[in-house]
């Protein structure tokens, strides 16, 4: 089987299956270590409908979904903050497809993407319970830096220059 990714608008029926499949594993992953229960079903639709992904939109941004044997598999997305710096968001993939080497292709795929928007570096932030996800970045060359949001849930940041 093999990996592709390309552009999707954030708002078809693929994209809204995946940032629901992204948003239920880290919100659930959140709730189940801090409160021992998974997401209350009303706050995951309020959560989703109030970040439906315009900033993941042409001219400033661009969502991303990769396919595995040709089937959607993950997402990630980019945003430019500024006229230099762009915001990874949303770096996802369904768990059977974990370890056959799309997360590295996607994140890539990122970055050309934020580079075609004229970014020079790339930022992200993440939790600490989300270790998979540290790993990865830093295997994949991004440093931890200094906080550039004040995201509550944000206990990482990232970045990387593009060259």
């Amino acid at each position: 089987m093999t990996w592709t990714v390309a552009p999707e608008p954030y708002d078809s029926p693929v994209a809204a299956a995946l940032w629901r499949a992204y948003y239920t594993e880290v919100s659930d992953r959140w709730y189940l270590l801090h409160e021992g229960r998974r997401t209350d079903p009303d706050e995951l639709e309020r959560e989703i409908a109030e970040q439906p992904g315009t900033e993941l939109a042409p001219p400033r941004g661009q969502l991303l979904v990769a396919r595995y044997g040709g089937e959607p598999a993950g997402t990630a997305g980019v945003r430019l903050l500024d006229g230099t710096t762009a915001e990874l968001k949303r770096v996802f993939l369904h768990e059977p497809t974990r370890g056959k080497g799309g997360a590295a292709i996607l994140v890539g795929a990122a970055e050309d993407a934020a580079r075609a928007l004229g970014a020079r570096r790339i930022v992200l932030d993440t939790r600490g319970d989300l270790v998979e996800a540290r790993a990865l970045y830093a295997r994949l060359g991004y440093a931890e830096t200094e906080p550039y949001n004040d995201d509550p849930y944000a206990e990482h940041w990232f970045a990387k220059h593009l060259t």
